[in-house]
């Protein structure tokens, strides 16, 4: 199939609207019609030549939704013309990871997505007679991809796809990181660090838990009424003290927070995140992605009297299984969705919606 993408040919310059080949898909490939898709933060971090699994050039994207166009050989779980969405964490349901219900990292395809590649080492795209990589095993920057068989969820045909492609990373992963990840309980006290699509997601997650005092956290306070909408009782800005945040907020709070969640990627304010929560039960959660080579420090004390600190991946659901519950729920509206879209723009105006992220809008 001949069609659009928007090919990232170097680091660090916009993305080029060119006419690619998308080759068929191969024995257990699914060869998607992209609908619709978002743009991420994880998108521009690749893009800016600061990931250290970047390859060029390559057709990012890892939020969308589509029909399937067509199958490979030995795909039983789609078939021409199901609603699905691409996942970045596959779930094959065989490995060692997909059988522990500890976690939804399921490693069966990680090393070759990790190079861009496809699980029998190639490309399925190709542009001016190059090869052309993927990216997080969905690519959906382009109107049509291919994805392992493991890599898709068939949803509800009635979702909206322009809506429901939020849920392929941003607002799952801040949704579970609330739920499943710290699993925040009926009438206790969070922050979030980032008033971002993901930290609104966890806002909103921390509100369904039954949170009674829900905390935003953000230097930009354009954010701040966004973030009220989905259930932060109060929003703050470090600016606006000279104590550093932690202590503002343990002054705040009695003591600490219940449950902290870092949704920025900067290891500074994981740290504030940490010591911001209560001694003997606090636990923070990191779910923002900070950039290759950066560590995180605190003293061990903070551990030692009772902290926890925790990480999450697409919020520790395991893919296949409930990205098509989370369409679920978002259609009998126990998760909002629709409200996270600030900007609807046609598929070439792309460079646009990356510059509207960058500025906070």
């Amino acid at each position: 199939i001949k069609c659009k993408a928007a090919v990232a040919w170097e680091a660090g310059k916009p993305l080029s609207i060119e006419e690619v080949e998308v080759a068929p898909p191969k024995a257990h490939e699914v060869r998607i019609k992209v609908v619709a898709t978002a743009v991420c933060h994880t998108d521009a971090y690749t893009l800016s030549g600061a990931d250290p699994e970047g390859c060029f050039p390559v057709i990012l994207g890892h939020e969308g939704a589509g029909i399937v166009e067509s199958v490979g050989e030995g795909v039983t779980k789609v078939k021409k013309g199901d609603t699905v969405i691409p996942l970045y964490i596959p779930q094959c349901g065989e490995c060692k990871f997909c059988k522990n219900p500890k976690t939804n990292l399921c490693q069966k395809i990680r090393i070759t997505q990790g190079k861009g590649v496809m699980p029998d080492g190639t490309s399925r795209f190709t542009c001016k007679g190059k090869q052309i990589y993927h990216f997080m095993g969905t690519s959906t920057f382009s109107e049509y991809t291919v994805v392992a068989d493991i890599s898709v969820a068939k949803i509800d045909a009635a979702a909206p796809l322009d809506k429901v492609c939020l849920l392929g990373c941003g607002i799952s992963t801040g949704y579970g990181a609330a739920v499943n990840t710290a699993k925040v309980e009926p009438g206790s006290t969070c922050a979030v660090f980032g008033l971002g699509g993901v930290g609104l997601a966890v806002i909103m997650g921390c509100k369904i838990a039954g949170a009674s005092r829900i905390i935003g956290i953000d230097i930009n306070k354009d954010k701040y009424a966004k973030a009220k909408e989905f259930g932060a009782t109060e929003c703050i800005s470090p600016q606006d003290s000279k104590k550093p945040i932690q202590e503002v907020l343990v002054e705040m709070t009695d003591g600490g927070v219940d449950y902290s969640f870092e949704c920025i990627g900067n290891v500074g304010v994981m740290r504030a995140a940490l010591e911001a929560c209560h001694k003997g039960w606090g636990v923070s959660v990191i779910v923002g992605v900070a950039a290759a080579g950066q560590e995180i420090s605190t003293r061990p004390f903070q551990l030692v009297t009772g902290r926890t600190w925790k990480g999450t991946a697409f919020g520790g659901w395991k893919s296949v299984d409930n990205v098509p519950k989370l369409v679920t729920e978002y259609m009998s509206k126990k998760i909002k969705v629709d409200e996270f879209v600030t900007h609807t723009l046609p598929f070439d105006k792309i460079n646009e919606a990356f510059e509207l992220m960058h500025s906070g809008k």
